[in-house]
């Protein structure tokens, strides 16, 4: 290939970054990335409680830090759900 010559795949390189897909996914289920988020700093709150912890044991509180952390993403997965029906069933026109 010569250089003055322009990739065959510059478009869909453009399209396929991994910033444009966050991007659009967020777009389209905006709940996705917020359960994400949401997931990654209750674990970080949880790393940085590990310290002040107590006289708790460290099993305990890394299964309270779990618990935690599956239920902010399946309750913003949940809401994502009931976002998208409602989007799809109530507000969508019917044909």
């Amino acid at each position: 290939m010569s250089p003055s010559q322009e990739p065959v795949f510059s478009e869909y390189e453009a399209e396929t970054s991994q910033t444009s897909k966050l991007i659009r996914k967020f777009k389209e289920t905006p709940f996705v990335p917020i359960g994400m988020a949401g997931f990654a700093a209750v674990v970080g709150y949880g790393l940085y409680k590990l310290k002040h912890r107590g006289d708790m044991k460290m099993s305990l509180h890394l299964i309270h830090m779990r618990v935690a952390a599956q239920g902010f993403a399946v309750g913003a997965l949940t809401c994502g759900v009931l976002y998208s029906m409602f989007r799809e069933y109530m507000v969508k026109p019917k044909e």
